[in-house]
Formats: C-alpha cells, sequence, structure tokens
C-alpha cells in the first residue's frame, strides 16, 4: 500500500509522517482494517524511547489490531504526543498521551524494597497520564535536567560495557557513533539502558554473526546462561527479530554486569513528581508490577516485588501525591488484579490499564481488558482522552481538577462523565 513503510521512518520529521499517514489513509489504506474490537492500550513506547515505532506507526498499528483507543508513554519525553493525537485523529482513535520516569522512594519505609523497579530498591517507575497539550514546555523544561543526569550515567555504563569488550579481546562502543543515531535524542527522545544494550546486540551480530556461532560466543566469551528457549530463538538466522530477542537475553541476563545505579539528580523524589504532575492538570499513576514467572516482554527475570506488602504500599500512595494506578491484565494473574483491584478502589485511585510494548514481538492487543470486570478500564481510557481535550483549552477541567464542574461527584460518576465526552468526541 502507497507509502505504509515511510509512516515508520524514523528519519522523516514528525509532520512529514503524519503528512504520508494522511495519503495512506486518502489513498484507501483503511479499507479492509478488522472491525473495533473495544479494546484500548495506554502504554505503547515509541522511538523517543525504545520501540520499533513511531507515533504515527504505533496509532496505525493500534487500528490494524482493532483497538478503539491507544496511548504513548515514552520514558523522560512526551515527544511522541502531539504526533500521537494527530495520527489517531486521522484514523479515528481515540488517544492518550503521557510519559513514563523514574522516582526515588529512599527517603521512604520502601527504600530498601524492590517495588516495580527490578533493578533498583528504592526507585519506582510511575506514568504521568493525561497531559493537556498546553504543558509541553512545561514538561520538557522538568524532563530536561533528568535525561542529561540519565546521560551522564549512561556514558558511565557504556565505559563498564567496554572494559567488558576489552577483556574479550572485542571492539569498544562508542556512545556517540553508534548509540546516539539509535536514539531520538536530538529531537527530545531519551536514551535508555535499551538503547546500549541494542547497540551491543548489533555489534555483536556484526562481530559474530547469528546463530549457533553467536549463542557460542555468547556463552564462551560473556559466560551467560541461556534458557533453551533463548537458544532456538538466537540459533534461528532467519528469525526476522533476532536483534530484539538478543536484546532480550542481554538485558535478563547480561545487564547487571554494567548496569549502575541512578541517583536522586535522575530520579526525583516521589512527592516531587506527582506534585508536577498534578501542577500540570495531569494524572499520576503508580505503575504496579508485582511479583512474575516468565517475563512477558522476555527481558526480566523471575521476581518478587510489591505484592509481599501491597498493601502497605497502596495504602501510601495518596500520601506520596498519587491519583491513578496503571497496571497490563496480562501480565498478572486473576487473584493478583483482584486483590490490586479492591486496594486501588479503597484508597480511590484511578485505574489505569495498558500493556507495555516496545518490541516487534508484542502484540497491540489486550483481549483481556474485554471481559466484564474490566469494563472500568475501558471507561478510563476514553475518560481521560476527554481529559486531555478539554483541559486544552479550559483549565478548570480536569478528572481530578478541584475547579471542575464535577468536583464534589464520586470518581466513579466523574468516570462515566468523562469517558461519555470522549466517546463522543471521537465518535463526531
Amino acid at each position: 500500500m502507497l507509502n505504509y513503510q515511510a509512516i515508520n521512518d524514523s528519519a522523516l520529521a514528525p509532520e512529514e509522517r503524519i503528512e504520508v499517514l494522511k495519503q495512506f489513509v486518502n489513498a484507501g489504506g483503511l479499507s479492509g482494517m478488522p472491525a473495533f474490537t473495544g479494546e484500548i492500550n495506554n502504554h505503547i513506547h515509541t522511538i523517543y524511547s525504545f520501540s520499533p515505532y513511531t507515533p504515527a506507526m504505533a496509532a496505525l498499528k493500534a487500528r490494524e489490531a482493532g483497538l478503539e483507543a491507544a496511548g504513548s508513554v515514552d520514558h523522560d519525553s512526551l515527544s511522541a504526543a502531539e504526533e500521537m493525537r494527530e495520527a489517531c485523529k486521522i484514523i479515528d482513535l481515540g488517544c492518550v498521551t503521557g510519559f513514563e520516569m523514574r522516582v526515588s522512594l529512599k527517603h521512604t519505609e520502601f527504600a530498601n524494597r524492590k517495588t516495580n523497579s527490578p533493578d533498583s530498591p528504592g526507585i519506582a517507575y510511575i506514568t504521568i497520564q493525561g497531559v493537556p497539550p498546553v504543558a509541553k514546555e512545561k514538561v520538557n523544561a522538568f524532563l530536561k535536567p533528568i535525561c542529561v543526569e540519565r546521560g551522564k550515567r549512561n556514558r558511565r555504563m557504556v565505559e563498564a560495557l567496554n572494559t567488558i569488550l576489552l577483556k574479550a579481546g572485542e571492539a569498544a562502543i562508542n556512545y556517540d557513533k553508534d548509540i546516539l543515531p539509535l536514539t531520538q535524542a536530538a529531537r527530545g527522545g531519551s536514551v535508555t539502558e535499551r538503547h546500549i544494550l541494542y547497540a551491543l546486540s548489533l555489534s555483536l551480530i556484526r562481530r559474530a554473526g547469528k546463530g549457533e556461532a553467536l549463542v557460542g560466543f555468547l556463552e564462551d566469551k560473556f559466560g551467560l546462561a541461556l534458557t533453551e528457549k533463548n537458544k532456538n530463538l538466537l540459533s534461528d538466522q532467519a528469525n526476522p527479530y533476532y536483534d530484539y530477542d538478543l536484546l532480550g537475553v542481554l538485558k535478563s541476563s547480561f545487564n547487571d554486569k554494567i548496569y549502575i545505579q541512578p541517583d536522586g539528580n535522575e530520579c526525583p523524589p516521589v512527592e516531587d513528581a506527582t506534585f508536577f504532575a498534578r501542577s500540570i492538570n495531569a494524572v499520576p499513576a503508580y505503575a504496579y508490577l508485582g511479583d512474575v514467572g516468565e517475563s512477558p516482554t522476555g527481558d526480566k527475570k523471575a521476581e518478587k516485588f510489591e505484592d509481599g506488602f501491597l498493601d502497605e504500599l497502596i495504602s501510601r500512595l495518596t500520601d506520596f501525591g498519587f491519583q491513578g494506578i496503571t497496571y497490563m491484565p496480562p501480565r498478572n494473574t486473576a487473584e493478583q488484579l483482584r486483590r490490586l483491584r479492591e486496594l486501588a478502589l479503597k484508597a480511590g485511585l484511578l485505574e489505569i490499564s495498558g500493556v507495555d510494548i516496545n518490541s516487534p514481538r508484542q502484540l497491540f492487543r489486550c483481549p483481556e481488558i474485554r471481559r466484564p470486570e474490566f469494563a472500568l478500564l475501558l471507561d478510563t481510557t476514553w475518560a481521560l482522552a476527554a481529559h486531555e481535550k478539554l483541559a486544552a483549552s479550559d483549565a478548570s477541567r480536569g478528572i481530578f481538577n478541584p475547579k471542575d464542574p464535577l468536583a464534589g461527584e464520586p470518581l466513579t460518576e466523574r468516570i462515566r462523565a468523562f469517558a461519555e465526552i470522549g466517546r463522543k468526541e471521537i465518535r463526531k
């Protein structure tokens, strides 16, 4: 179909990709698309953090999967938001935008506990969602020093990586030449640990090739103990996702050899982040991970996280300034979700759902969310879509805005009313 691949061209400017998407739609590109399923996904990463998808292509992939609404949340970056909103508008999807970041719990009773960050006790991932477009510059100013500090830590990790590579007789990785070109840092994107490991993946493939030779290389040179599943994936030279599967192996089995813990300059106190979110009329949400067995994304070990102290944690979230909690139905068991949702309801937290998308292997669909018990999550998405749109033109509007006409209503009523507005807006 006309210009389909150009929609995912990271070398184009956002406005150019949007123009290509318009041409694609005008040429009948949406004909034959599946019917809308009612499903949503509020946790899609794009090229502005780490992902194979531009915002325009992420929106189109969501439409191809039958989703009715899609949301972007890049790490330490809001740069996908404008393109995501415009792309969703062109293809008749609801849209929620925001960003993901890490915050410090080092000053709290959770200082030495793993909450939802596999690599860092006392550090937590959160999302800031429903960010009004008018807050763009404030968000950029807030995130800029965080990205600067992250860049410093990234360079130190590359130094640690190069020590290992040189000891193994391999060529070093150059941060500026090998890693930055894989990112959108020049356009406001972030540089993540995955970019470092992806650059390493590409270097190893160039050095050892694909297949059993690379498997042997990883085991002999790096001392990695690969699972049978990963051996099979990496032994298949025709594997279309080879570089991403290798990245997953390195993330789960090698990252700890070079990882450097972020400090307070990169991860602000949790209260500072939630205060900022609320100051721009956005919704700060804690990202529940829960104890996991096999990682859905293939890059996390089986570990225990918040479940051992979940009651205590959830009871403190509103004290920390959170207004929502986000989770992924496919990741957790029915019992985990039942317990989490009971605690969230008791705490008055807005429930937000999304499936973390950062690899071409992952499906945009989330059929679990169509189960009757998750109906509220669909309403929440449409409520956040309305929240963004209304707050863009009226600073007094917002699900949690004390000046909103619905401010005195129960949270369930506010969600219902905003969701009704959101659905009407997209179907105009």
